[in-house]
């Protein structure tokens, strides 16, 4: 359906794609994919025509319909059904040729409005705009009263109604909440045309697409399956690219070696020049670069407190005379992982700066423990860097008196190393300003982690890396996320935020999947033999068990750092004694240096012996919790 030819595209002198091509399928639901900056959106913009590639082209059917997100949120005075059905521009012209169309024509126009199913559409665009998360009121109000992120959504669902032949979206789950992607992987997955989208989201990369093209140094791979079909097959290429190396290597030092030992013999001459073309004429094997993805730390609490950290009894929260949560009667414990479920306006966040001690109480009582120190992460406060300021200086403010030296292993542990510590914020990525506003929001090692949307910008390695992170963290954590790859992977307990109250979800992931999808006015209630018997126990045993793991997480984070060292000091000796002339040029330096290389092989087989075994301990630590 969609042919991608040999694309070349530079931006500067910086290489984006590099004779890419690739062929999709008609009616294929593909996921782009691949690191931030690879160049997934340069690539969507040369598709749609809005920059011309420096060769190569992109070939689709005759009169192909491409539909993506438009860049500028739709704000007008029309109501959000009508600028929905807008969007289907044959409709909206025949519609308009019909008031005056008389005759054979008028039955023309008719007879075309039925085949495409117009009289239905209003239906259908209503149906759209309320899995997005607006209610019928909301259909009949007009766009300009909604705020930016809220006419995005109207944006998407316009394009979701046009239907178009190719459909683009962009990182389309960072408009929304959890229930409208979740209402998303639905309607993606049931699409009846060509889907390209790019995203982070592993869930609709799991569940939503039936290939994954895989953008990497400039150069396009199709696979066949979701995200985690794509991932194994990765990982074979990657292992058959490391063989063929290897076996390479071993046969041009060989050659080389023969070469080297018998190019001035005369008898020997023919086949050592024989050997030297052979080895011009050897292509280098192309192996994936391996890019690091620098781990999140989220510092713990230096000192537990005693139970529960929070208690609300009959709490009320709001804003001036507005009420939006009532009736709070809830406790919050020192192990708690709790995510908030619950469309958005609904009070999640309302609810996140109660608990973070930025909105009081209008009524009710709300104890803390003494000395609580909770941290709060939300992306709207990634406005609240300096442009002009750089990591370094962000986290020295937070350091007063220290050293440099100390400020820049913290600005490291952000993940800002060396150079990158004096980058001025402004000349940062997204998934950077995140990196480096979690890192200040969590400075000190709070007793409560509150998280609203902390991935957004953040490719897949990251999230992953973040969700590592959550989970060796000791502390509390309040989740609000769209990713529900990361809510089922850190939270142990589901709490729904909707009509003034907040209230504990009895059941899982799946049944609020249902829930959501089904559009049933009250959640479903837990059978009895399905609610456990005994939920602070279980908590309590979760909790002790990511206690007991959190050391050897370490354990494992040193060796890994060792097993570097090591493997980086062998290689160094390797290339001083490539060849034989270390010895012939300093016998005793060339001894010491191979016993140097003995014990650090040696050390070596240690670090990595141990390295499994603590990897087998939690494995089997992962396995007992399951």
């Amino acid at each position: 359906m969609l042919h991608i030819s040999d694309l070349t595209y530079r931006i500067g002198e910086r290489l984006i794609l590099d004779g890419a091509g690739a062929a999709l399928p008609p009616d294929a639901r593909v996921g782009l994919v691949g690191r931030n900056g690879a160049g997934k959106s340069t690539l969507f913009r040369i598709i749609e025509g809005e920059i011309a590639s420096e060769s190569g082209g992109i070939s689709l059917p005759r009169n192909t319909r491409i539909g993506a997100v438009a860049q500028e949120a739709p704000s007008g005075p029309e109501t959000l059904v009508e600028v929905v059905l807008a969007a289907d521009r044959e409709r909206a012209a025949l519609l308009a040729e019909a008031e005056t169309a008389e005759g054979m024509r008028r039955a023309e126009i008719e007879t075309r409005l039925a085949d495409i199913g117009a009289h239905a559409a209003p239906a259908r665009a209503a149906t759209i705009l309320h899995g997005l998360g607006f209610d019928s009121e909301a259909q009949q109000r007009p766009c300009s009263d909604f705020s930016g992120g809220w006419r995005m959504r109207v944006a998407l669902a316009a394009v979701l109604f046009a239907e178009p032949d190719l459909l683009l979206l962009d990182e389309p789950t960072n408009y929304l909440d959890l229930e409208g992607t979740l209402w998303l992987y639905d309607y993606l997955a049931k699409y009846p045309h060509t889907v390209l989208v790019i995203s982070h989201d592993r869930d609709l990369l799991e569940n939503s697409v039936d290939h994954i093209l895989y953008l990497e140094r400039g150069k396009l791979t199709l696979y066949r399956g979701g995200y985690s079909s794509f991932a194994r097959q990765y990982a074979e290429k990657r292992r058959l690219e490391a063989k063929f190396a290897a076996k390479q290597e071993a046969e041009r030092k060989h050659l080389q070696a023969f070469v080297d030992r018998f190019r001035a013999k005369a008898t020997k001459a023919r086949q050592a020049q024989s050997r030297l073309k052979r080895l011009a004429k050897m292509e280098p094997a192309s192996v994936s670069i391996d890019e690091t993805t620098l781990p999140f730390i989220l510092p713990s609490p230096e000192r537990a407190l005693s139970p529960p950290l929070i208690a609300l009894e009959g709490v009320a929260a709001g804003y001036g005379e507005r009420t939006i949560l009532k009736r709070l009667d809830l406790t919050i414990l020192p192990d708690d992982r709790i995510a908030l479920l619950g469309q958005n306006g609904r009070g999640k966040s309302t609810f996140c700066k109660l608990i973070g001690g930025r909105l009081e109480p209008q009524a009710g009582t709300m104890r803390r423990s003494a000395k609580l120190d909770v941290a709060y992460f939300a992306q709207h406060q990634l406005d609240e860097l300096r442009p002009g300021a750089t990591p370094f200086v962000q986290v020295g403010e937070r350091m007063p008196g220290q050293p440099e030296s100390r400020i820049r292993a913290r600005c490291a542990m952000f993940g800002f190393p060396g150079a990158k510590a004096d980058t001025r914020i402004e000349n940062l990525s997204g998934g950077e300003k995140a990196r480096l506003l979690m890192g200040l929001a969590a400075f000190d090692g709070p007793h409560v982690l509150i998280l609203d949307e902390p991935t957004n910008h953040l490719d897949i390695d990251s999230r992953t890396a973040l969700m590592e992170a959550i989970n060796d963290y000791e502390g509390a954590v309040i989740l609000v996320s769209h990713d529900r790859f990361l809510v089922e992977a850190c939270a142990d307990r589901l709490w729904l935020v909707g009509d003034g109250a907040v209230k504990p979800f009895e059941g899982d992931m799946d049944d609020y999947r249902r829930y959501v999808l089904s559009g049933e006015a009250e959640p479903p209630k837990a059978k009895p033999e399905e609610r456990p018997a005994d939920k602070a126990e279980e908590r309590r045993l979760a909790a002790e068990r990511r206690v007991a793991v959190a050391p050897l997480r370490k354990k494992l984070h040193d060796l890994e750092i060792r097993i570097d060292k090591l493997g980086t000091a062998i290689a160094k000796i390797d290339t001083v004694m490539a060849g034989g002339r270390a010895y012939a040029e300093d016998p005793v330096k060339a001894g010491d240096l191979a016993k140097k290389r003995g014990e650090a092989a040696e050390a070596l087989a240690r670090a990595e012996e141990d390295w499994l075994t603590i990897s087998e301990e939690i494995e089997r630590a992962g396995a007992a919790s399951a």
